[in-house]
C-alpha cells in the first residue's frame, strides 16, 4: 500500500482515536481517507452505497476552481445514476450501410434547398426507428416501477439528445411513424435550434417510446448510452465512415455507420435487440424501404 492521502484534520482525529491510518487504507482498499472513514472506524460501519469518501479537499494536491452545478445538470445526473443504477442494461452494437441513403440526399439536395430544408441523416434514423418500433411493439413500451406490468403504446414519439450549453435536452418528434421525411427533418431542426436557446416547451419534452443520441458530427466508433427510463432502449450513432466490402466479385467502397443499442434487459433479450437492429440496419442500407 503507498503512502495514505489524508487531511491533516483526519490525521490529527485518526491520532486522538488511536486509529492506524495505513491498515485503514489496506481495510478499505484505497490510499484517499476521509473524515467518515476515521469516524467510522472500520469499513464495515459504512452503510450500502456510501459516497462520503468522495469528500476530498482537492486543494491539497494542487490549485482548483470550482464551478457550480446547474439545477438543470444535478436533475440528469440524478436521473442518470438511477438509471444506470437500477436498469440492467446490455449494448448491442452494428453497423447499417447508408451508402444509398447518402446518394439520396445529395440528389435532393436542390429540392431541401427549394424547401429552405436540411435533410439530415438523422431524418433518416428517426423514420426507420418509427418504423422499427411499429415492427417490434415490445421496444415500444415502459416497464411499471413495480416491474410487474408493461405499458405497450400505440404512438410513436422519438426523442432527439440535444448537446447545448447548459446540457443535454431531449426534445420528441410526435407521431413520426405518421410523418414524412421533410416534415421530420424540419422538426429536427427547429426543436434542436430551440434547445439552444432553451425554448423548447415542457410539452414537448417527455413521453419518448425510443431516444436518439447522435456523436456523428463529433466523432467515435462507439459507446454505450444509457438507457432513459421509462423508455425501454436507446440508439445511439457514431460518425460515418466508408469501408470495403466484398460483393462477390471484388471490393467495393461502401459507407456504414455505427450503431449501438442499449436496452433494459428485464424487457428484452438479446435476440431481440439483434433482430430489431437488424430490421432497422435493413431500411437504412435501402431506403425506399422506410417511404413505402
Amino acid at each position: 500500500m503507498s503512502d495514505v492521502i489524508a487531511p491533516p484534520s483526519v490525521r490529527a482525529l485518526a491520532r486522538q482515536k488511536g486509529i492506524d491510518l495505513q491498515k485503514l487504507a489496506g481495510d478499505l482498499g484505497r490510499t484517499s481517507i476521509a473524515r467518515e472513514d476515521v469516524e467510522g472506524g472500520r469499513p464495515e460501519a459504512r452503510p450500502a452505497g456510501d459516497t462520503s469518501y468522495w469528500d476530498v479537499d482537492h486543494s491539497l494536491f494542487g490549485p482548483v476552481t470550482e464551478e457550480p452545478m446547474s439545477r438543470f445538470a444535478q436533475v440528469a445526473a440524478q436521473n442518470m445514476a438511477a438509471a444506470q443504477a437500477l436498469i440492467p442494461a446490455v449494448t448491442h452494437h452494428d453497423r447499417a450501410e447508408v451508402t444509398a441513403i447518402e446518394a439520396l440526399r445529395k440528389e435532393l439536395r436542390a429540392e431541401a434547398q427549394a424547401r429552405g430544408a436540411k435533410l439530415t441523416a438523422l431524418a433518416f434514423h428517426v423514420k426507420a426507428l418509427a418504423r422499427a418500433l411499429r415492427e417490434f411493439p415490445k421496444f415500444n413500451a415502459s416497464l411499471s416501477a413495480d416491474r410487474k406490468t408493461l405499458y405497450l403504446k400505440d404512438y410513436v414519439h422519438i426523442g432527439i439528445a440535444v448537446d447545448t450549453a447548459h446540457g443535454l435536452m431531449v426534445p420528441v418528434v410526435r407521431d413520426a411513424d405518421r410523418k414524412g421525411l421533410w416534415q421530420i427533418a424540419r422538426e429536427i431542426s427547429d426543436l434542436a435550434s430551440r434547445s439552444q436557446e432553451r425554448k423548447v416547451r415542457p410539452d414537448e419534452m417527455g413521453g419518448a417510446s425510443m431516444t436518439i443520441t447522435n456523436l456523428g458530427g463529433i466523432g467515435g466508433t462507439a459507446f454505450t448510452p444509457i438507457v432513459n427510463p421509462p423508455e425501454v432502449a436507446i440508439l445511439g450513432i457514431t460518425r460515418t465512415e466508408t469501408v470495403p466490402q466484398w460483393d462477390g466479385e471484388a471490393f467495393r467502397p461502401v459507407q456504414m455507420v455505427p450503431l449501438d443499442l442499449s436496452y433494459d434487459h428485464r424487457v428484452i433479450n438479446g435476440a431481440d435487440a439483434a433482430r430489431f437492429l437488424g430490421y432497422f440496419a435493413g431500411l437504412m442500407a435501402d431506403p425506399r424501404r422506410m417511404l413505402i
